[in-house]
């Protein structure tokens, strides 16, 4: 398996899924997906796919 490991903030994408998200957190694929549905976590949903933007 891939693992992607970011350094700064400048190498995270501009719209992150959750599995970039998960690296970025240094969190399971699925804690990622919990934290995108409470309500205080910047995350949108947009058909199926819920990313989120690095600015927020």
């Amino acid at each position: 398996m891939n693992q992607k490991q970011y350094h700064s903030l400048e190498e995270l994408p501009l719209m992150m899924n959750m599995t970039d998200v998960a690296a970025a957190l240094g969190i399971s694929r699925a804690g990622a997906y919990k934290l995108a549905h409470s309500a205080d976590f910047p995350a949108v949903q947009i058909g199926k796919r819920i990313v989120v933007s690095r600015e927020k």
